[in-house]
């Protein structure tokens, strides 16, 4: 109620007259309902049959009415859809570059922007565009159109275009409505059309993206492109040189324009290190990161990957118009619609030209009949309208029993428009030839129609064959690796501690250093009294006072091993033990004592490599004691649990335990396995196994390039397609190779070591048109060589050669030795000859399992190789036996 005057009194009041309270609810129900049905119908979603959203649709019904085979200018197309289309002209012309950038409905010219770079295109009045070919020839049939009256009631648009492809998916689309949205992703042109004919033969089919930015995608979690899928996005990283890497291709979605802005903003933070960063992008993307000294390429590519816009994910969401209705369907089931509609409306137009040539077909016959048997004079004494029709009428009917259906007085009528000059100049053979190849029409469409699917297989495959060229998948479809942030974070900062307080943090510059770090990275740390905490770096964090260790905390690591020598409890005996720390939760304490109050750790190391050290624990003189100095080698201890007590190493008071010999690793070699799949290393038994490794083993690649070299098997390297050979490398084992040396035009064989591990060699030359034949690294290689035949002469049997006789082991920089003068049709590697190498001797060390290591087993657990030993000590001064 409105109030205006409060000095009214209560009578006043009484007297004005009472407003009435208008309930809007349910015309706020309606309204919203109206809003919402408007923006999922009208703008948002596209519709099933034509893969449309209405002012997509508009734009190609309006470019089809200015159609003349010219170009027009997209202004005028812009203020021509606006005819049918009830919105400004920024949205119409935002749609239609969008269209004409997907390079398949619109011809267009000038400058339409650049997907790549994210250039918008220029003004409508400056560019120009025409319906494509491929458009003309799919979206358009008046025949098959309905139609409806536009927002004004001026001007007819359809319903829907008869479109005769699976457009929906090719062109992709995305809408924001009101409660829900859609987002479609495009899919290759030619994958849709021979995914169509499986469908039309009855087979099973499926589809994956196609991106126009190419790049790699991970399509694992696709899920038919329905609610809940993932597309794993990336760019395309090659390295250049050794402080060079070149992106060539981008994610969908992005452009070279974000894509270096998102590198720029993680150098800046200290996510990767990059000296600098070049676009040379124009035709074809070219982005150059040149890298300082030093720096990993692998690891920076992976860095790449996990902190920029080099990958990203999307999320498909298949919504789409069906009945006026949204309905959420696959892309499966979206190109079976479409597939079935395209069916449909083939069928229609065939039974619309049959109906069509039937029609000519009567009426040429009829026409024959008329003038053949001179049935125009029997009109010639008629004096009414009537008469006339009466006297063709009965004219006909001795001569129409062929025809195929009732003479109607419609027939009559235009019998009777037939001129004289053309019944003059009437010819019965060439009436007859029209009739006949009509007829030939006829049957012809009737075989289609009797054998409608393949009418449709021979039709899309002549869509595929006319407008397949050039379309070929742009996107490479390939499984990725799951990288962990913290592996490839680059030290971007400084971790410190100030060990008697217990804080540790990135900003106590005036505390002790402990190493670089990222800030994404966890921080462990033990205390003196045998506590444990793992958490996140961070400027200022309080762990416990006396911190005897901190380290940059790496997940699941297996072959970090902690020996400790411990006191339990106040006045309690000491144990020793060794563990290692895989999983925990973050800023949470443990015990790595027993938990007794005043226990103490007397002794700490913290082993990489699982090294096992040799210690002197030096005893207190207390009562008779009689030995107060002894040795432990902690490599005589199982690795176990962080709540294993251990084994008693005294009962009485330790003075001191002093380091007496560094150890060597009681791990078993590393096992690395190579996964072909994501062209990378792991120790998580993905792929092919090449072997155990031990600190100084190395891998030997060999690629297709003749490209030889040693590395270190890390885990973040990347390797390329080119890979021919990736094994564990012997340095005493050679290679052989055949190669096609260009100059002198002959195969050649060689044999060589790697004499510097370090470096990267080429052993086929600098030739541009030599290329590497085969290369084996077996000790005794054998090959076949298959002869051509000669003109005139008998084929010449094959030889089989044994490389290790032919030639002997030379420099990797020699040429070789010339394996024939006569031309060779084919080359094939044979089964080696068997041959054992001399056993090396190595030294027995007695190693844990890492594989079967349990941190967290319990007390009674042995785990690991080797079992505890008893040193010949005098058992009143120490015990070691399992608790």
């Amino acid at each position: 109620m409105d109030i205006e005057n409060q000095d009214n009194t209560p009578e006043e009041l009484q007297e004005q007259p009472k407003e009435q309270l208008i309930r809007v609810t349910g015309m706020y129900k309606d309204w919203f309902l109206d809003y919402a049905s408007y923006v999922i119908l009208e703008r948002a979603v596209p519709a099933v049959e034509d893969g449309f959203k209405p002012v997509q649709r508009r734009i190609m019904h309006s470019m089809k009415d200015l159609d003349d085979g010219r170009y027009n200018k997209v202004a005028n197309i812009v203020g021509h859809t606006m005819q049918y289309h009830p919105h400004g002209d920024a949205s119409i012309g935002d749609a239609m570059v969008q269209i004409g950038q997907k390079d398949l409905l619109i011809d267009a010219q000038g400058n339409w922007g650049n997907v790549l770079t994210g250039d918008r295109a220029a003004a409508p009045r400056y560019i120009e565009a025409r319906l494509s070919k491929f458009a003309l020839e799919v979206l358009f049939n008046q025949k098959l159109t309905y139609w409806q009256l536009s927002y004004d009631g001026r001007k007819k648009e359809p319903v829907n275009l008869p479109v005769r492809f699976p457009l929906l998916l090719a062109q992709g689309a995305e809408g924001i409505a009101v409660g829900l949205s859609t987002r479609i992703l495009p899919h290759n042109f030619i994958e849709l059309i021979d995914a169509s004919i499986k469908h039309l033969k009855g087979k099973k089919f499926v589809i994956y993206p196609d991106f126009p930015t190419s790049g790699e995608a991970d399509i694992t979690d696709y899920n038919d492109g329905k609610r809940g899928g993932k597309v794993r996005i990336r760019a395309k990283i090659s390295q250049y040189d050794k402080t060079t890497l070149a992106i060539t291709e981008i994610p969908y979605g992005t452009t070279t324009t974000t894509l270096i802005e998102s590198i720029l903003k993680a150098n800046d933070k200290g996510k990767i290190k990059i000296k600098k960063i070049e676009d040379n992008t124009a035709e074809h993307v070219e982005i150059l990161i040149y890298l300082p000294p030093n720096i990993s390429p692998d690891k920076t590519i992976d860095a790449l990957y996990a902190f920029t816009s080099c990958e990203n994910s999307i999320s498909p969401l298949g919504c789409v118009i069906i009945d006026n209705k949204p309905i959420f369907l696959g892309v499966t089931e979206m190109l079976m619609r479409s597939t079935d509609h395209t069916l449909g409306l083939l069928k229609a137009d065939l039974e619309i030209k049959l109906g069509e040539f039937e029609e000519q077909w009567h009426f040429a016959s009829l026409e024959r009949i008329f003038i053949e048997k001179r049935i125009y004079r029997d009109i010639e004494e008629e004096e009414t309208w009537q008469g006339v029709i009466h006297a063709i009428d009965e004219g006909l009917k001795p001569h129409t029993k062929h025809l195929k259906r009732a003479i109607t007085e419609e027939d009559i009528v235009r019998l009777t428009e037939i001129r004289i000059k053309r019944i003059s100049k009437f010819d019965i053979d060439k009436a007859q030839q029209k009739i006949d190849a009509l007829e030939e029409e006829i049957e012809k469409v009737k075989h289609h129609l009797a054998h409608l699917t393949d009418y449709a297989i021979a039709y899309f495959t002549r869509l595929k064959k006319e407008y397949g060229e050039g379309k070929e998948r742009k996107t490479h479809l390939r499984l990725f690796d799951d990288i962990e942030a913290t592996k490839v974070a680059m030290r971007n900062t400084k971790l410190y501690v100030n060990r008697k307080e217990g804080f540790i943090g990135t900003s106590l510059k005036k505390d002790e250093f402990v190493t670089d770090c990222s800030d994404i990275d966890d921080i462990i740390c033990f205390t003196g009294d045998g506590k444990m905490m793992v958490t996140k770096v961070d400027a200022k964090t309080f762990v416990g006072k006396d911190i005897i260790h901190v380290a940059v905390f790496k997940k699941k690591d297996k072959r970090t091993i902690y020996n400790l020598i411990y006191r339990d409890g106040k006045n309690g005996a000491s144990y020793i033990k060794r563990l290692a720390v895989t999983s925990i939760t973050r800023d949470r304490e443990y015990d790595i004592t027993q938990g007794k109050k005043e226990s103490k750790i007397h002794y700490f190391s913290a082993n990489p490599n699982g090294e096992a050290e040799v210690v002197t624990v030096y005893l207190r003189q207390v009562g008779s004691i009689k030995k107060l100095k002894f040795e432990l080698d902690f490599a005589d201890m199982l690795i176990k649990g962080r709540n294993v007590k251990g084994n008693i190493v005294t009962k009485y008071a330790i003075k001191k335990i002093e380091l007496k010999e560094e150890g060597v690793s009681t791990l078993k070699p590393r096992r690395i396995w190579f996964d072909e799949s994501v062209k990378r290393l792991n120790v998580d038994e993905r792929g092919e196994l090449l072997g155990e490794f031990r600190g100084e083993d190395r891998l030997l690649v060999i690629t297709q390039d003749g490209v030889v070299k040693t590395i270190k098997p890390e885990i973040t390297t990347r390797f390329d397609e080119e890979i021919i050979i990736l094994e564990k490398w012997i340095p005493k084992k050679p290679i052989s190779a055949i190669y096609w040396e260009a100059e002198k035009e002959r195969y050649y064989v060689k044999r060589f070591l790697i004499e510097n591990p370090d470096k990267e060699e080429n052993f086929i030359g600098d030739q541009e048109k030599s290329f590497l034949e085969l290369v084996s690294t077996d000790y005794i290689p054998r090959v076949e060589l298959v002869f051509n035949k000669l003109k005139g002469k008998d084929q010449r049997d094959n030889e089989e050669v044994n490389i290790e006789e032919f030639i002997s082991v030379k420099g990797i920089k020699a040429l070789g030795n010339q394996l024939t003068a006569e031309k060779l049709k084919q080359l094939n590697l044979l089964d080696p000859i068997p041959f054992q190498p001399e056993e090396i001797s190595t030294e027995d060390i007695e190693v844990n399992d890492e594989e079967t290591l349990n941190p967290e087993g319990g007390a009674d657990e042995h785990i690991g190789e080797i079992t505890a030993k008893k040193p010949k000590t005098d058992e009143s001064q120490i015990n070691l036996f399992d608790e």
